[in-house]
């Protein structure tokens, strides 16, 4: 761990050796299709160069229309800038799977996607509706594909050359091992929620001893409160370094050798964000230490996003 590292330009090694993905990435969840744009060129201007889509976030086009217009207007090389795309959970089956990838990357008008990722685990019932659902109001899942079977059509996306690396995200460990076991392409990048209050330890050792990137996103705690924002260790160490809350936290988490990803609508937050520092052993250790432990996104047990608050 080198303490007199710019943390906001570390790149950490992809294990295919396809390229490095800068540890600081700006995640686009924004529903509104105007803020969309304004965020994300407004992460582009305060140095972000890590970008993570999906389709299930509905908005691929807006985020190729910033990228592609900030990009143009600053002189920043396309290899310069790491975007991440994801296959929604209705595209498992492996006739869908180069389709998805396709649209996916039509829309953000880019040759090829720097990482693709299966959103999650889950497969749902194929088809134009995102989120299939019986008449009881359940998710309606397709027990007629594995995982292993999108992940193999997933090999073959790299092997074409329309995505650089290929990942997973919101899996478990005892998801993710036999997958790695199997796999010809091993994955590159896992994402998951991860913070003090949900560290994944045990994952991020694994992923650290097999090269894979754990990508960490809510790294705030997705700013419900109370949350890592507020928890008194947190702010302890912020007073004490003359650093916000979020640059401590954001610091930690690319500190213990994870990417992370922030998101805004705004760019004063996305400059303060991106401006962080290292922070000493005995602060790392501090939040290390801090006992707390609660998961903000249920995900990882259904394939259906939405954060919940919980009260403790």
């Amino acid at each position: 761990m080198t303490q007199t590292s710019d943390l906001r330009q570390k790149r950490i090694p992809l294990n295919n050796g396809s390229g490095h993905i800068p540890a600081l990435g700006f995640g686009t969840l924004i529903p509104d299709a105007a803020e969309t744009i304004t965020a994300t060129r407004g992460a582009l201007q305060a140095g972000f160069r890590h970008f993570d889509t999906a389709e299930r976030y509905r908005n691929e086009l807006q985020v190729g229309e910033a990228l592609h217009a900030e990009i143009a207007a600053a002189k920043i090389a396309r290899e310069d800038i790491f975007v991440t795309a994801k296959l929604w959970n209705t595209n498992h089956r492996p006739e869908r799977v180069g389709p998805a990838l396709e649209a996916s990357v039509t829309r953000l008008g880019i040759e090829y996607a720097d990482a693709y990722l299966a959103h999650t685990p889950f497969a749902f019932q194929p088809g134009d509706n995102q989120d299939p659902r019986d008449q009881n109001g359940n998710v309606i899942y397709d027990d007629g594909v594995t995982l292993l079977d999108t992940w193999r059509a997933m090999e073959a996306l790299v092997d074409g050359g329309r995505c650089r690396a290929i990942g997973l995200s919101d899996i478990s460990l005892n998801e993710l091992v036999p997958l790695y076991e199997s796999a010809r392409v091993k994955p590159s990048v896992v994402q998951v929620e991860a913070h003090p209050y949900l560290p994944e330890t045990q994952l991020l050792e694994f992923c650290k001893a097999k090269g894979i990137v754990l990508l960490a996103f809510a790294p705030l705690g997705h700013g419900i409160r109370p949350g890592p924002l507020e928890d008194p260790v947190v702010t302890a160490i912020a007073a004490r370094v003359g650093k916000t809350p979020a640059q401590v936290l954001l610091a930690w988490a690319v500190q213990r050798g994870t990417a992370v990803l922030t998101t805004t609508r705004n760019a004063a937050r996305a400059k303060e964000n991106f401006d962080i520092s290292a922070l000493p052993e005995d602060a790392l250790e501090e939040i290390n230490r801090i006992e707390t432990r609660e998961r903000l996104n249920p995900v990882v047990k259904t394939g259906v996003p939405g954060f919940i608050a919980r009260g403790r």
